[in-house]
């Protein structure tokens, strides 16, 4: 599968953005849809993932700012961040993930730079 990230941008502190990430087939048959971020400097981290199709979960920065959803229609995975601070200025990547037999299959979109900043 192929995944196309957009959204990123630069914006002030206090501000929002919309993250898309659009696969280029269905996203049913993934079992984990993720977005995860990469700081200058830093290891790559997990921002938030869609587990099973319905649980979520959050990474403990971001709990009660972002939201993660998505869309099987359009076969896209959205992050919206609100109430942005310059610590979530990071290239933001996709994820997709299917889990077989133990083992885990990953796919990964290109990133998306997220710049907070006055």
């Amino acid at each position: 599968v192929q995944l196309q990230a957009s959204g990123g941008g630069l914006v002030q502190p206090g501000g929002s953005l919309r993250l898309s990430c659009t696969a280029s087939r269905s996203i049913l048959r993934f079992d984990v849809m993720g977005w995860y971020r990469q700081a200058p400097g830093k290891q790559r981290e997990l921002v938030a993932q869609i587990i099973s199709g319905s649980t979520t979960s959050y990474a403990d920065s971001v709990k009660g700012r972002f939201t993660i959803s998505r869309d099987s229609a359009e076969n896209t995975v959205n992050l919206q961040m609100n109430r942005l601070k310059p610590d979530d200025t990071a290239v933001y990547y996709c994820n997709l993930a299917r889990i077989s037999l133990g083992l885990r299959s990953d796919s990964w979109g290109q990133g998306t730079l997220v710049t907070v900043s006055s």
